[in-house]
């Protein structure tokens, strides 16, 4: 139990990164080159996750349209607007620019790897999580930046060009690109899984570089203090709680099976760090992008944790369940 609650190597590499960028950020010429091999990575990261969906496993998944439109309401309905409703009362905890950041999380889809690693875990209904969770990020590429334009922009209540242009050409073409290439590369991208995820890791790990140099030298960690960081571990674990409490009983009071609820579960409280700290870069401003993704960070490693033990919780029920019924 204690080590399921300890990070993992890759949340240590992501704090070492951040460190890092604390400690040196890039500057000058250099920050320039990074942030050309940004844009090539976000590219080749969302053209992965193109060949990797099945598209087969999404049109069959449609067929339990009532789970997945329930959980897509959860993830872009319930998140944003407590995330709004809370603003006057925690926003004084962290302040207004860190609170822009939660209010981005709440705006993001939902993970998918570790979506269907815990509902496969817990014993659930693993081909509904397949397809909710894909289903979550492709619409994720419309529907956060619309999200983010019309709740987040500062004034502007619209989506710039620019931002339009930058979806379109760093997230959307490559995704499009992997999921026409699938055809051909699908098999050998499934064969090398294990390999091609440290292209992924690696691709957040240089945005986030990137990102913390940005705000460091704007003076990220003088805006930032011990108080505003347990602030918004306070608010991540608020929003963690309401929303697991949520799914687990809207799942038994709209009469959903045991499996069904678990993916309800995992798939509607979770938000991705792989698809949101792309779409920080993309959507704000470089100096702004370290503070919109620190609640995204803290939030990622608190549901990897909480959702680790209620695996085990569920898996537990499920062996003892299937004990009684043999007796």
């Amino acid at each position: 139990m204690l080590r399921k609650l300890l990070p993992d190597t890759y949340v240590i590499a992501l704090l070492s990164t951040v460190a890092l960028a604390s400690l040196l950020p890039c500057r000058g010429d250099v920050a320039a080159m990074l942030g050309v091999l940004t844009h090539v990575a976000i590219a080749v990261l969302f053209f992965l996750h193109g060949a990797k969906l099945s598209r087969e496993a999404v049109v069959a998944g449609f067929t339990h349209w009532r789970l997945h439109l329930t959980t897509l309401s959860v993830t872009f309905i319930l998140f944003p607007v407590l995330g709004l409703a809370a603003r006057p009362l925690l926003a004084p905890w962290v302040g207004d620019t860190l609170y822009t950041g939660v209010l981005f999380l709440c705006m993001l889809p939902s993970t998918v790897q570790s979506s269907i690693a815990f509902t496969a875990m817990a014993r659930g209904n693993v081909a509904a999580s397949v397809c909710g969770a894909s289903a979550s990020n492709l619409l994720g590429m419309f529907v956060t930046p619309l999200l983010v334009g019309l709740f987040v922009a500062q004034g502007s209540g619209a989506i710039s060009t620019d931002a339009i242009g930058s979806i379109l050409v760093q997230l959307l073409l490559p995704f499009i690109a992997g999921q026409v290439a699938r055809r051909w590369i699908g098999g050998w991208v499934r064969r090398r899984a294990p390999a091609l995820r440290y292209v992924d890791q690696g691709s957040i790990l240089l945005v986030v570089y990137t990102a913390f140099s940005a705000a460091v030298v704007e003076g990220l960690w003088s805006k930032v203090d011990g108080p505003a960081l347990l602030g918004l571990l306070a608010i991540s674990a608020l929003l963690l709680g309401v929303v697991m409490l949520s799914t687990t009983f809207g799942a038994r009071i709209l009469g959903f099976s045991r499996e069904d609820e678990i993916s309800f579960v995992f798939c509607g409280s979770k938000k991705s760090l792989a698809t949101g700290v792309p779409m920080a870069k993309v959507l704000f401003a470089a100096p702004e992008v370290g503070m919109m993704v620190l609640p995204l960070m803290l939030f990622h490693q608190l549901q990897l944790m909480v959702c680790a033990v209620l695996a085990q919780r569920y898996a537990r029920a499920e062996t003892l369940d299937a004990a009684s019924e043999r007796a």
